[in-house]
């Protein structure tokens, strides 16, 4: 790694650089807002090229995403708290499910993703592979007994995928007109749940 920039303190590793990059978006977008931060905000906030950013982490979008999936631990936390008292597997997915459309819009993290105005970015970056892995990991954690609903573990990956996949569709294309939330549980306790009770 080169010694130039970084405010005379370069990072250590690769790592340790996109960490500090990441960081420095969210410090930019807490003060500009999503919408007024560019590439060369957050290169200006760091005392590095673009080019340093773009290495390390990629265009704006993907900067912003990873800032949003570094805020997902604490949304995740409050999810599982709320889950507390599901048994069934389909009821806390269709749960889990409410509790993400109503927050994730509102989640001072989160919500950069509905920002960016870059719904492809959007849907690739909660559909990588390591995301998927995160969420699979994250479903572990839900209080219920999944093989006791006969979901194994080795298909938690393909419901988190899933689960992603419907809830991207659903926060980027949102019904219109709006339903209240009583005719959306309605809805995937029809059409998702019945896939969680084989």
């Amino acid at each position: 790694m080169g010694n130039h920039g970084w405010g005379g303190n370069p990072p250590a590793t690769d790592d340790e650089a996109r960490q500090r990059i990441i960081d420095a978006t969210a410090r930019v977008i807490d003060r500009r807002g999503v919408a007024k931060t560019s590439l060369s905000d957050v290169a200006s906030e760091l005392g590095v090229t673009r080019q340093t950013v773009y290495r390390h982490v990629g265009s704006l979008p993907a900067a912003v995403s990873l800032v949003a999936w570094q805020g997902a631990e604490a949304f995740v936390d409050r999810m599982i708290a709320h889950l507390q008292g599901s048994v069934d597997p389909a009821e806390a997915v269709v749960e889990g499910f409410l509790f993400c459309l109503r927050t994730v819009p509102s989640d001072p993290r989160l919500s950069l993703l509905l920002q960016l105005g870059d719904a492809e970015a959007f849907s690739r970056t909660a559909t990588a592979p390591d995301i998927l892995a995160y969420g699979a990991e994250k479903l572990r954690l839900f209080p219920v007994d999944w093989s006791a609903g006969g979901v194994a573990d080795t298909d938690l990956p393909g419901l988190a995928e899933m689960i992603l996949r419907l809830l991207i569709s659903m926060l980027q294309n949102p019904f219109d007109p709006p339903r209240p939330e009583a005719e959306v549980r309605a809805f995937l306790e029809r059409w998702l749940a019945p896939a969680l009770r084989r």
